[in-house]
């Protein structure tokens, strides 16, 4: 028997601004936890890379933005190492988002010119899978049809007339278990249109989850949008690769326009292509709304879903999310109440899709891109305290890590250990501190912090100048490759 050549593809660039403010353009939905331990992106890849599959996989493609690429690596390190070191992922960094289309499509070519047969198995990194079992004999069998050059896709069972999903219709006649042809594809009905689905019996919302050899997507993109394929091919063959790291050629790739996966080829598909559908029943959950997240949370007897520190008096129908402090409610229903150390969220329950009209009032305010706590490489800062003059910071160093050997030429910087042990260089001089120790570093100074330890490092950082954001840093030496951002 021939051998099958999987790739699993993760996609993994969006900002799930619909799930502001604890979603964050600089550290989005998927990588954040919500009913389990692990992250839905890692949840995403242990579900994907699972042995209960059954064959054996390649590689992993992880496609994301160039802003992510630490993040991921540093979910995926508590999950894989071992993975990660040989080789066995590699991530392909967009330099800005153009949409799912271009992002499989690159991910096809980056297959593609390591195992012309290569087979796809595509999926989102920010789904909830309840039954994982069911969803692994899913994909074993869709890989099984996809050998045999079709086109497949994992639909679920409508519970609801939603219209924050894509709808497939599929033919009556099931050829075999589970498995039907697919007649069309309809994005984002109306709900009057919905529930005309709902109540036909023959339509299946769009997982997002594709499975298809690299060839055919290729050839696909090449019958229906050509424009898509020759511009992710330029970036393609111009693209540098760094380890683990694939970029495509920025230049060629903000050109190439944006578009979904299912506007750009599966609604034109069936016409010249047979795609079978696979219904699955595995408790598939797309976290894109709030209301989602009422859905697959444990509700009280009033049917409020609560996470965090909360009091909650004559309360119906609600969610409060706390992540940092109390949250107190009495007398409402209906309500979405989500909190952040920087920012508030309260909204109508039946109105999530507002959130849109949110995010263009926020604009370019920080609290739009980033949290107060913002994490990098080595580690991550919290934003404390801010002042005239002045900032306060509480800064965790992983350990072995260490930060860009730096200056800054606006502002001086007062540093406190209160954890661990850290190694400091100040212009000619390289020191120890220890907890309850400091150090002071001047305006313009060449310093850099490391942790050498075994431990987590902890130090308060207090920044006085006249100019206290984060671009007045200049980097001369970084293990993380940022010299030049």
């Amino acid at each position: 028997m021939k051998k099958i050549s999987v790739v699993p593809v993760i996609l993994s660039g969006g900002s799930g601004e619909r799930l502001w403010p604890l979603s964050r353009q600089s550290f989005p939905k998927q990588f954040l936890s919500f009913s389990n331990s692990l992250s839905l992106f890692q949840q995403a890849f242990k579900r994907i890379t699972s042995k209960d599959i059954n064959y054996e996989i390649d590689k992993v493609l992880i496609v994301t933005n160039e802003d992510h690429r630490f993040l991921v690596l540093s979910q995926l390190e508590g999950i894989s190492q071992t993975s990660i070191n040989n080789n066995f992922i590699r991530l392909i960094l967009e330099p800005e988002g153009r949409n799912t289309a271009p992002a499989l499509t690159f991910a096809a070519l980056e297959a593609v010119s390591q195992n012309k047969n290569s087979i796809l198995v595509v999926v989102s990194s920010d789904h909830i899978i309840l039954d994982e079992k069911s969803f692994s004999e899913a994909i074993k069998k869709s890989i099984e049809i996809a050998s045999k050059e079709n086109f497949v896709i994992l639909g679920a069972k409508p519970l609801s007339p939603n219209t924050g999903f894509g709808y497939i219709g599929w033919d009556k006649n099931i050829l075999q278990d589970g498995e039907v042809d697919v007649v069309s594809f309809h994005e984002k009905p109306s709900i009057e249109q919905a529930r005309i689905y709902l109540e036909n019996g023959s339509f299946a919302w769009n997982s997002g989850i594709f499975i298809m050899r690299a060839s055919l997507w290729l050839e696909s993109v090449h019958k229906l949008r050509p424009d898509i394929l020759f511009a992710t091919e330029k970036s393609f063959n111009l693209r540098t690769q760094d380890l683990n790291f694939i970029r495509p050629d920025k230049d060629s790739f903000i050109k190439i326009p944006k578009e979904s996966i299912d506007f750009a080829i599966m609604e034109k598909l069936p016409n010249f292509h047979t795609i079978k559908l696979l219904l699955i029943d595995v408790g598939w959950k797309d976290l894109g709304t709030w209301e989602a997240l009422l859905d697959i949370g444990e509700k009280d007897k009033f049917g409020n879903v609560i996470f965090g520190d909360s009091i909650i008096n004559d309360t119906q129908n609600s969610l409060i999310y706390s992540t940092n402090r109390l949250i107190v409610t009495s007398k409402i229903k209906n309500l979405i109440i989500v909190e952040t150390p920087d920012a508030i969220l309260v909204l109508d329950r039946n109105q999530t899709e507002s959130i849109k009209t949110i995010m263009s009032r926020l604009k370019e305010r920080k609290e739009r891109k980033n949290h107060r706590k913002i994490f990098r490489p080595w580690g991550w800062f919290d934003n404390l305290d801010i002042g005239d003059g002045f900032k306060v910071k509480r800064i965790l160093v992983n350990p072995g890590a260490k930060l860009s050997l730096q200056r800054h030429k606006k502002r001086s910087e007062h540093w406190v250990v209160v954890r661990g042990i850290a190694k400091v260089i100040c212009g000619d001089t390289i020191s120890i501190l220890k907890e309850n120790e400091s150090t002071y570093i001047p305006q313009g100074e060449v310093h850099q912090l490391s942790n050498e330890g075994k431990n987590i490092l902890e130090i308060i950082e207090v920044q006085t100048g006249g100019y206290l954001e984060e671009d007045d840093i200049e980097r001369f030496q970084d293990v993380y490759g940022r010299i030049n951002t």
